[in-house]
């Protein structure tokens, strides 16, 4: 376990010294997630079920000088995760490091209730609940073992509040953010600290194409925002480096809303 900073008036968000595994790294803001890991001096391991474009995500994250591997991976199949877990391993056996686990793989949709199908529910549950839950029971086993780690499971505003033809998506992002309070009671006395980042509307490559195609819907989602504006993926990094680093090592069990005042106003 690393030595806690008690009493410092310094916190120390660096990522020296850890492994950070993210998931649905491909693109959006997993993508800038591991990108941001890196330049704070993590080692990264990036899945994804593309493998080109983790191959340009190495090849980016290695330029600008940080350490990447990645391995093609699908969460929705338990033995795929545990070949994560497997990797994981192998890469630790090499040069120990603190694990900081990042559960960012998933997606969306927006039908009304009478619209979604058994295969759109199995889907989103089988990606957000099962593929994160899976996700934290193999990479926690492994911080379990060393009594430390951080575990980032990616929320959402729609879990904490809801709109018209979300609701299997609300259903799926409230279901993590429990899910993480309920494993952070289990693990934070053997030093795993969970929490839960909770984005509002993202700017990225699917959501774009969706609200162009939806414009009404985008308006109204941006009448939420108070702030103004769309986030982007790089208004997330502070928050998950700052979960992710020493600096937050007495919080555990929380849902820390990146959302330009969305949840405020109800």
């Amino acid at each position: 376990m690393v030595e806690e900073n008690i009493g410092s008036i310094e916190p120390d968000f660096s990522l020296k010294g850890k492994l950070a595994i993210i998931t649905g790294a491909s693109m959006g803001i997993g993508k800038e997630i591991a990108r941001a890991f890196a330049a704070a001096g993590a080692e990264i391991i990036v899945t994804a079920r593309t493998e080109s474009k983790l191959i340009e995500l190495k090849e980016e994250v290695e330029k600008d000088g940080g350490k990447c591997h990645f391995l093609v991976n699908d969460i929705t199949n338990i033995n795929q995760i545990q070949d994560l877990a497997d990797f994981i391993r192998e890469k630790l056996s090499e040069e120990e490091k603190d694990l900081v686990l990042v559960n960012n793989a998933g997606f969306g949709f927006t039908k009304p209730v009478l619209e979604v199908t058994q295969e759109d529910f199995d889907l989103i549950t089988s990606t957000h609940l099962r593929g994160t839950f899976f996700c934290c029971q193999k990479i926690g086993e492994i911080m379990l073992e060393r009594g430390y780690g951080k575990i980032i499971n990616l929320g959402s505003t729609w879990g904490y509040t809801t709109d018209a033809k979300k609701a299997p998506y609300c259903m799926a992002k409230a279901g993590i953010a429990h899910m993480s309070r309920a494993i952070s009671t289990e693990w934070a006395p053997n030093g795993i600290r969970i929490n839960t980042l909770a984005p509002t509307g993202t700017v990225t490559e699917f959501t774009q194409k969706t609200w162009e195609s939806m414009p009404e819907r985008a308006k109204g989602i941006l009448s939420r925002i108070k702030l103004g504006r769309f986030a982007y993926p790089s208004d997330h990094l502070g928050a998950a480096i700052f979960l992710a680093s020493s600096a937050s090592d007495f919080i555990t069990g929380q849902t820390i809303y990146v959302d330009g005042g969305f949840t405020a106003a109800g």
